[in-house]
């Protein structure tokens, strides 16, 4: 399975003129039919990685990433790109159910997952249907109607990236930081989607969230928290909507460590709780907003 990451920090002025902050990229390679390992990685800008060579990515693999890149700034791109392999690895399976490429019936224990999130809930969707069919059902989300870059009306508002090939899936995660009033909160909008390109080329969504926030200005704790749905594959999904203000009161900087910790269970989502996760960025990106810009 191969995987590749891009990403970029923009930063647009007052009067539309914008400049790139920042950019990087991961190209992974992943054993994910056999082991699930990383058997080849690399970073741009450059980085020491073969701490990562070798280790699971379906398991295990963010604490690896703490203990291989202690020094590693967490609000880089670097490390954003290499933090999302976790969950990217997840996606890749959908893919290869899409194509017909069940496990024997029998052969798949699913017993772990039950309640790691609303999803997965006992007596779920997902468990009830797997248990029927011998594997885990298949959901198809709606035809892409609007590409990402057409739903905002920003021509800067999304980098170049690559066409998703046949039987390919891509996550698209933009995180928009703003000011309205000076010495005023800062407003946040959080937005991803996952989507799979059919092998007749057909572009479905299969997941889509917006969070919405609002921080302190000088300090980046976090005021008030919400998620809002655009496509999720199972009733049962929702139910994950209201652990989004769970993070009102907490220091955006801390997110990464705590959602891992403590949002567990089935109040939660895992594609929800990264969404969450990815707003640890948002000191050093309200402090560029706050200050005026880059260099300001």
């Amino acid at each position: 399975m191969k995987i590749e990451g891009l990403g970029r920090d923009l930063w647009t002025g007052a009067t539309g003129e914008s400049r790139s902050v920042g950019r990087a990229r991961v190209d992974v390679d992943i054993d994910f039919i056999g082991t699930g390992a990383v058997s080849a990685l690399t970073v741009e800008p450059e980085l020491d990685v073969n701490p990562l060579v070798g280790v699971r990515v379906t398991g295990g693999f963010r604490k690896a990433l703490d203990a291989g890149l202690p020094d590693e700034d967490r609000t880089s791109l670097r490390f954003q790109l290499l933090d999302e392999l976790a969950v990217a690895t997840i996606l890749c399976g959908y893919p290869i159910s899409a194509a017909g490429l069940h496990p024997r019936r029998g052969t798949l224990d699913l017993s772990h997952q039950a309640d790691v999130c609303a999803g997965w809930v006992t007596g779920g969707t997902i468990l009830l249907e797997n248990d029927r069919l011998g594997h885990v059902p298949l959901v198809t989300g709606p035809v892409v109607t609007e590409s990402v870059e057409e739903s905002i009306g920003d021509p800067n508002g999304w980098h170049a990236h690559g066409a998703i090939e046949p039987h390919g899936m891509q996550r698209r995660r933009r995180i928009d930081v703003w000011q309205p009033e000076p010495g005023g909160p800062v407003h946040v909008e959080d937005f991803f989607r996952d989507s799979h390109m059919s092998d007749a080329g057909l572009e479905t969504v299969v997941h889509e969230y917006v969070v919405r926030a609002e921080v302190e200005p000088d300090t980046a704790v976090i005021r008030s928290c919400r998620a809002d749905i655009g496509v999720l594959p199972w009733t049962e999904c929702p139910g994950a909507l209201g652990s989004a203000g769970r993070v009102v009161g907490l220091p955006a900087g801390e997110l990464r460590q705590h959602v891992r910790e403590n949002f567990i269970g089935t109040s939660t989502c895992t594609h929800l709780n990264d969404a969450l996760r990815a707003l640890a960025a948002l000191p050093f990106l309200a402090g560029l907003v706050v200050a005026g810009g880059p260099g300001a």
